[in-house]
């Protein structure tokens, strides 16, 4: 039996997110809606989830002595990682101290912070199929590498997110410009990188998994497209055929049985007929998984709640659906939104702007999203709402 207590009472049911940006808001107003005490940790103040959690905190989460006292003085039954760059091994220690539950699990958290962790688990110790592979930590390694891969080949740091520091390399001339763009778009100070074959794939997906209660399920699969290794539109259901979506399910399984523990897992990967490639995972809500705010009963943040918690999950398809990103378009603080009326004159649509206190020209400040029993009307529906909202200063 599973009980939750009242918030800010002494019986409160306390979950503590590390990271509370657009994904982790909702995630909170997920749980808020259970009755859970909620405290929201960002790097900077005023994040979308302070502004919804009973209790914000501004804290470097790669900073182990910070980080471990927060967690000790809060004392919170849960704590979940909302995004890569925390200071995971003391996650380890606590969670082995028995002090705080860590989601799914710490060592979950850690393999999935950098590309290398989860890469050398599915191909090396599980056998999941992968693109092939090698790690550098040098420009004359990645030289090496690329030449016994071939082009045109894929380098990103091992320690990135939403795209950054990702590039596609077609010729020699291309190799310098990717190490040194890898560079900048690491998230912490490391030279190491991981460089991939490139997969002549005919579409990538997001296989949302989540282990609950009641075992394994899976969501319908978000097709998506990326724009220099960043989000722009998903969409949901993709079509497949039945062997590959059994393929696709039985890599997620693998993986994220391997890990362990409880929520939702955002598994990428690459489809071409009926062959299925991993690519990789993320043991938190997808930014493509936004779709499901439309599309489904239960939205993979309810999803994530629910199974963290120890209570039932329903992953049934309510509608086909799309999402579309909406991007800052100007670099300024307190941006003011125009053509929110418009945007939702488009038939079947909703709009989430997210709240950041800060705008820049390609930082995702909201989505749209739209529904129809034609998934392509759904994306024309979804683009168009998403181009009619303007951010502007003033």
């Amino acid at each position: 039996m599973t009980s939750l207590g009242t918030p800010l009472s002494p019986h409160a049911t306390r979950v503590m997110l590390l990271g509370s940006g657009e994904l982790g808001r909702e995630v909170l107003i997920a749980l808020q809606r259970l009755g859970v005490e909620t405290i929201a940790v960002d790097r900077y103040p005023n994040a979308p989830g302070h502004q919804v959690a009973h209790h914000a905190r501004v804290l470097a989460m790669t900073d182990p002595d910070a980080l471990r006292e927060l967690i000790e003085t809060e004392r919170p039954d849960l704590v979940v990682p909302e995004i890569e760059a925390i200071a995971t091994p003391v996650l380890e220690e606590l969670e082995a101290a028995g002090a705080v539950r860590v989601i799914p699990t710490a060592r979950a958290a850690r393999l999935t912070m950098d590309r290398e962790g989860i890469r050398r688990l599915a191909a090396e110790t599980l056998g999941v199929t992968t693109s092939p592979y090698r790690f550098c930590d040098s420009l004359a390694e990645l030289q090496a590498a690329v030449d016994e891969i071939g082009y045109p080949c894929v380098v990103k740091p091992v320690m990135s997110s939403s795209g950054k520091g990702q590039s596609k390399i077609d010729g020699p001339d291309g190799v310098a410009p990717a190490w040194e763009y890898a560079m900048s778009g690491s998230r912490v100070s490391n030279t190491r990188i991981i460089v991939e074959g490139f997969i002549d794939f005919d579409y990538e997906i997001t296989l949302l998994t989540v282990r609950a209660v009641g075992g394994t399920q899976f969501c319908e699969p978000i097709g998506h497209k990326q724009v220099s290794g960043d989000y722009v539109e998903s969409w949901q259901p993709h079509p497949m055929s039945a062997a590959a979506l059994r393929r696709a399910q039985q890599i997620a399984a693998a993986v994220t049985d391997n890990l362990g523990g409880q929520g939702i897992f955002g598994v990428e990967l690459f489809v071409k007929g009926d062959d299925v490639w991993f690519s990789e995972v993320s043991p938190r809500p997808h930014d493509t998984g936004m779709v499901t705010m439309v599309t489904q009963w239960q939205n993979e943040f309810e999803l994530h709640a629910r199974a963290i918690l120890g209570l039932p999950v329903d992953t049934t398809l309510r509608t086909p659906g799309a999402s579309a990103v909406i991007y800052g378009g100007v670099d300024a603080e307190g941006v003011v939104f125009d053509g929110v009326d418009e945007a939702l004159a488009v038939p079947r649509t909703d709009i989430r702007l997210f709240g950041k206190p800060e705008s820049f020209v390609k930082r995702r400040m909201g989505v749209a999203l739209a529904y129809d029993a034609d998934v392509d009307v759904a994306r024309a529906n979804a683009v168009e709402a998403a181009s009619r909202v303007r951010p502007t200063s003033r």
